[in-house]
């Protein structure tokens, strides 16, 4: 039996506790994968497991150039190290990161494929290294029709042994377990669970490969909805408004529809209504009695005001009127609120 060398577990406990807690994440009544308590065994796993895997690569117990008659009896369960590793990496839940955890896991199960197939342990044809995509925008995955017939052979054929599978590993486990097998029975239980995990990764892969066309959908939808990104918006000069006419005659004619520039200042209107006005006072005749009646108007308001720049005590009386109502506002001293 290979040991890791060093302190610390040892290569067999490492794979009993992960395979251990793979098997309580399966089992487990939570209603969510994602409960803490469940997330905790898959990270446990996954840590047991993969130290498990860096002492199986340190060890070298697997080559391609041997047979597996080579593998000790105790060694051959180690190649489900490889597959209890993707099934564990599939159970995280972490959605920022789901497409990483697909193909870290599809990465786990074809190197656990790989390895059987070199040992003679299953002559299915391997998926491809990479998912396969759609070809046309919208289009189902394009397959060929000899792939498709192929494809639904090897799951008949893999349910067919799906169930003679269990059948033997749970009589030929509870006599392991007892301690009551020899070595042939012992190397008889891990190759069936060897072909055991090769259908459940064939079965798993092909998830993975739909799951991924499906994330893939799902983030073009969202580049296309999502409106485009600019870093700084330009200000746009306003449009001058402008009204189209028929022709340049009837513009100048009718006018264009809205009052125009300003074409003089206030000042130089005025002058040109006081030159108007003066020539039509020059041009209408001079009526004698108004203008008799303006000057006998013009008198007495200057004999007014003549009379009253004389009386001191009157205008004393106006210049003290007018300081009170400085500094008295109207209303002043209007207690009821009247006028």
């Amino acid at each position: 039996m290979a040991e890791a060398s060093g302190e610390g577990p040892r290569l067999p406990e490492l794979l009993e506790t992960g395979w251990r807690l793979l098997e309580e994440v399966e089992a487990s009544t939570e209603p969510s994968s994602g409960a803490p308590s469940v997330q905790a065994k898959v990270r446990q796993g996954l840590g047991a497991l993969q130290r498990a895997a860096a002492m199986v690569e340190e060890l070298e117990l697997f080559s391609e150039n041997e047979e597996l008659e080579e593998i000790a009896s105790a060694d051959l369960k180690y190649l489900l190290v490889p597959a209890l590793l993707g099934a564990l990496t599939l159970r995280q839940v972490e959605p920022s990161r789901r497409r990483e955890h697909l193909e870290s896991a599809r990465r786990h199960f074809c190197r656990f494929l790989e390895l059987c197939r070199s040992y003679g342990l299953s002559s299915a044809r391997l998926p491809p290294a990479t998912p396969m995509e759609d070809n046309e925008a919208g289009g189902a995955t394009q397959r060929s029709l000899l792939a498709m017939a192929s494809n639904r052979q090897a799951k008949i054929e893999r349910y067919k042994q799906k169930k003679e599978l269990e059948n033997k590993l749970a009589s030929l486990r509870t006599f392991v377990e007892s301690g009551q097998a020899d070595e042939e029975q012992v190397r008889e239980l891990y190759l069936l669970q060897a072909q055991k995990w090769i259908n459940i990764s064939f079965e798993e892969i092909e998830s993975i490969d739909q799951e991924m066309v499906i994330l893939k959908s799902r983030d073009t939808m969202k580049q296309s909805s999502a409106p485009p990104h600019s870093p700084s918006r330009q200000v746009r000069t306003p449009l001058k408004p402008f009204i189209l006419t028929r022709d340049a005659v009837q513009a100048k004619v009718f006018g264009a529809g809205y009052p125009g520039l300003p074409t003089m200042t206030v000042n130089d209107w005025y002058d040109q209504k006081r030159r108007e006005e003066a020539a039509l006072g020059q041009s209408a005749p001079q009526r004698q009695p108004a203008a008799d009646t303006n000057d006998e108007e013009s008198q007495k308001e200057q004999q007014e005001k003549i009379k009253e720049e004389d009386d001191e005590e009157a205008l004393q009386k106006a210049r003290d009127w007018d300081d009170w109502k400085d500094t008295h506002p109207r209303g002043y001293g209007n207690r009821q609120n009247m006028g």
